[in-house]
């Protein structure tokens, strides 16, 4: 038989299933010879007062082995032959829609402009050596998109995009650890992703799926206002409905949208810096004590939000026990991001400061111009006033990379 209990106890029970075991069977009147394993499904860090607590929710199996993985297995059946449907960009997004596509039962056909997962760590590594940007491969472009060698964390603040257990177990089935389906803060690690990612894509195409790299979308095909398919920079034309999951950095895509007079959606970023702080400094502070994390606690975390005069001033992307990263897609830009691997064991922790930027704030016209590209301010009839605004957005994010 199985029991459940809600527990509140010290780092040092919480880090050794022997320890609480031992706890269990002094509190809940378990002979400890019964307690047969223990999983634990939901953990938290309590560093509100001097003595740090970690709140439990542990499933006790009582002479009884548990028989399952501990993750709920999503079946995906062939879809060889079934209506094909093509998903441009193999980042997160595309990789999961390209699953759900599988379970109802179409055929996803992914276009990834960069390099695979494996093949984009020797691009990367050219960023820091020669200072050199591979345009199509780098820390945006390529397969698992900018969080495949950024972080791989799984938080969210939102509460309005549903809930996101289903998530964390295909990130199971395919080799995360069970962990993240308990830890309050899910996190992969950047070493451990890849494999992850590399795994989705095999089970992409064992079920019949096709995934191409090196295959940039440069046009849609539309007939009579309809999505017909895309053209690639290989010359290669795929055929079938369209869902674009071309990321935040895919600019050339936005320009032909807008181009083209499709309509697309103005929609707010957040800019700021990138602050970089000793991870025993924060561990310190967070954990009420000189001697920072100690044994059994992991590298400490923070979150920072506020309203200055109505608009939102927030931390993102926190990485304890991390790096910062070069993260520009192009030759003559400067942006970083923050990374973490699984052990968070770098003596730096990092998160961004930003603050939110609308399309509001930007005067029509003032970024409709760069770089020799088409203008774009409002009074240019080839764009709709929601076309124009979103590339104001984005013009002045280029720049400012710039």
């Amino acid at each position: 038989m199985t029991e459940e209990y809600q527990l509140r106890v010290l780092p040092e029970i919480a880090a050794s299933e022997q320890r609480l075991k031992e706890y269990l069977s002094k509190e809940k009147g378990l002979t400890l010879q019964s307690i047969t394993a223990t999983r634990i499904l939901k953990r938290s860090i309590d560093a509100r007062q001097r003595t740090v607590f970690i709140n439990l929710k542990v499933r006790v199996y009582i002479n009884e082995i548990p028989t399952d993985n501990g993750y709920e297995e999503t079946i995906y059946n062939n879809v060889e032959g079934k209506p094909q449907v093509i998903v441009v960009g193999a980042g997160p997004g595309g990789l999961f829609a390209a699953l759900k596509l599988i379970e109802l039962g179409f055929r996803p056909v992914i276009v990834e402009r960069g390099k695979n997962v494996r093949e984009r760590k020797k691009d990367l590594a050219q960023i820091s050596r020669e200072h050199s940007v591979d345009p199509e491969s780098n820390y945006s472009f390529g397969e698992g998109g900018a969080g495949a060698y950024s972080d791989g964390k799984l938080y969210t603040r939102s509460k309005k995009r549903g809930n996101v257990d289903k998530i964390l177990n295909v990130f199971c089935q395919h080799g995360a650890s069970e962990a993240i389906l308990a830890d309050a803060h899910p996190h992969i690690g950047t070493d451990k992703l890849p494999r992850v990612i590399e795994n989705m894509r095999n089970t992409i195409i064992d079920c019949g799926g096709e995934v191409h790299f090196r295959t940039r979308m440069d046009a849609l095909i539309i007939e009579n206002e309809e999505v017909k398919g895309i053209e690639t920079n290989t010359g290669r034309t795929f055929l079938g409905p369209v869902i674009l999951a071309t990321g935040h950095s895919a600019r050339d895509v936005y320009r032909w949208l807008a181009a083209n007079n499709v309509t697309i959606e103005a929609k707010g970023i957040a800019v700021g810096v990138r602050l970089e702080h000793p991870a025993e400094w924060i561990d310190q502070i967070q954990y009420h004590s000189k001697n920072g994390r100690g044994k059994y606690l992991p590298a400490a975390e923070y979150s920072f939000v506020t309203q200055v005069e109505g608009r939102g001033v927030y931390s993102f992307c926190m990485c304890p026990g991390g790096f910062i990263v070069p993260a520009a897609s192009g030759p003559e830009q400067v942006v970083v991001n923050g990374m973490s691997p699984s052990n968070r064991g770098s003596r730096w922790s990092n998160s961004g400061m930003v603050v939110e930027i609308q399309p509001e704030d930007l005067l029509c016209g003032q970024w409709g111009m760069n770089n020799g590209q088409q203008a774009t301010s409002s009074n240019d009839s080839r764009f709709s006033s929601s076309n124009s605004r979103l590339l104001q957005v984005m013009h002045f994010q280029e720049e400012l990379e710039r």
